[in-house]
């Protein structure tokens, strides 16, 4: 039997994936003429704010840049501006290009490419918030006291440019070296003050590193799997998008259109079911980890150490608390269940609409509540249409991402039958099910055979790696 040894890399092809899950790339031919050929409508219309000293903050390598801050400590509190991609402003409502990227309805991530909801000429070029590149943009203008709670907010349509293209891993390092940009010296306070914001009103994270799929540059069509660590970074950031939709939210919720109306597209989420917690608290005790009874399980969450087996199994486990995640269109009267239960607050999708439909029909509403005119007619025409496309392209979304993580690990393992490693049980078996495995290297997660105790480390064989139907099996065994 062969012991582990490490495993750098593998040979996949990811085509397979896209022609099982229909993802063509090719836009038809009138739609990538309307995206080449496209202008601003409301040039004539939009404020300069040029002088905003803005930065992007995106994954290394990034071209389609929905956002650009600029965050300022004020005398009161801190001024947010942020700066949004206006694809409203450059898609024609009835043409060849609204129908395709109606149907498209976000863009897809796959480790060899994308398939963008635009064009690349639109979402990695003229609409784009790329370094030293005048834009127009929906800004948001956030005004905030000392806990960073919002006190006024608004949106217009505006020219902007952004002076800097970030990635988070460089922020964090700025940040734990005192050397921010200062477009974003005020990001780790602000972090901070949002967080416990968050956690105050009952927001529920989970700080799972994320498990990716990473060209291996040494050896051509090989890929590996890498565990990202989630940074403070990644979390003050989130911040400033979370902070935008709530806000969003609020303009749909307490504002009316000129007709008297509500009109909004908000992104809703049941709370916790209670069994749920119940069971999660359950699981906390069998790991020997304190939790008061009168803790919320958001605070809970956040005071664990990322690093332990512990915490790996119950935020893993944690995963099945946020559930039912939908968006809900408001059209007069507000409709129940408006609020989002992981972010304890009504919230709406705004922030990036290169890569997202709802945010362009979102972003129209609150730009038109901000300024006293009537919601477009395409806007309300298009929010029942929009939401079933948002529906049924989350769910492949989810499937794809699936399927090329368990296609690499399935062509990783291959390499290595019978090989023997080291792995923490994030979750036992309970019967129906078998148990799972969390393998740090490398970074898989795969059913297991046997009885291992949840939250332990064990030794496990692997007994199953088909890169074909992209199966992973193992059994225990110490």
């Amino acid at each position: 039997m062969e012991l582990h040894q490490r495993i750098i890399s593998a040979p996949v092809d990811f085509g397979a994936i896209r022609s099982e899950f229909g993802l063509a790339s090719a836009y038809p031919a009138e739609a990538a003429v309307e995206a080449r050929d496209a202008v601003d409508v409301f040039a004539g219309d939009r404020i300069d704010r040029t002088d905003i000293e803005l930065v992007t903050i995106d994954p290394p390598g990034a071209m389609d840049l929905d956002q650009a801050l600029h965050l300022e400590r004020s005398a009161s509190g801190f001024t947010l501006h942020y700066a949004i991609a206006d694809v409203g402003a450059v898609i024609a409502p009835d043409g060849a290009l609204a129908r395709e990227s109606g149907a498209r309805g976000q863009t897809f991530y796959l480790p060899d490419g994308t398939v963008p909801l635009h064009p690349p000429v639109l979402s990695e070029g003229a609409s784009s918030l790329l370094p030293e590149q005048t834009r127009p943009a929906a800004l948001w203008t956030i005004e905030l006291d000392e806990n960073a709670e919002p006190r006024t907010w608004s949106v217009v349509r505006a020219t902007v440019r952004s002076r800097a293209r970030l990635d988070y891993a460089g922020v964090q390092a700025d940040a734990d070296a005192g050397r921010l940009h200062p477009s974003i010296a005020a990001l780790p306070e602000f972090g901070t003050r949002r967080i416990e914001a968050g956690l105050a009103r009952g927001a529920i994270g989970l700080r799972l590193p994320a498990q990716s799929v990473i060209r291996d540059d040494a050896n051509d069509g090989h890929w590996r799997l890498v565990l990202e660590p989630r940074t403070a970074a990644d979390d003050w950031n989130e911040q400033v998008s979370l902070l935008t939709g709530m806000c969003a939210a609020r303009i749909m919720l307490d504002g009316a259109d000129t007709g008297g109306q509500r009109i909004g597209l908000l992104r809703t989420m049941p709370p916790p079911a209670e069994s749920a917690i119940a069971s999660l608290r359950r699981t906390a005790a069998a790991l020997g980890v304190a939790w008061p009874a009168d803790q919320p399980v958001g605070r809970m969450l956040a005071g664990l150490d990322p690093n332990t087996p512990a915490a790996l199994v119950l935020m893993s486990e944690a995963t099945g608390l946020l559930r039912g995640a939908a968006y809900t269109v408001v059209n007069g009267s507000e409709p129940e269940g408006v609020a989002h239960g992981a972010i304890g607050a009504p919230y709406a999708h705004v922030t990036a609409p290169l890569r997202r439909l709802a945010d362009r029909f979102a972003t129209e509403i609150c730009l038109a509540h901000c300024a006293g005119v009537p919601v477009p007619q395409w806007v309300r025409d298009g929010l029942d249409p929009t939401v079933d496309t948002m529906k049924r392209t989350d769910g492949v979304s989810g499937k794809v991402d699936r399927a090329c993580i368990d296609l690499t690990e399935a062509s990783l393992l291959a390499q290595r039958p019978d090989a023997e490693f080291d792995a923490v049980v994030v979750r036992e078996s309970n019967g129906n099910r078998p148990a799972e495995v969390f393998i740090a290297d490398p970074p898989v997660l795969g059913p297991c055979t046997g009885t291992p105790p949840e939250g332990a480390a064990v030794r496990v064989r692997l007994t199953r790696a088909d890169p074909v139907t992209r199966k992973i099996g193992f059994a225990f065994v110490a």
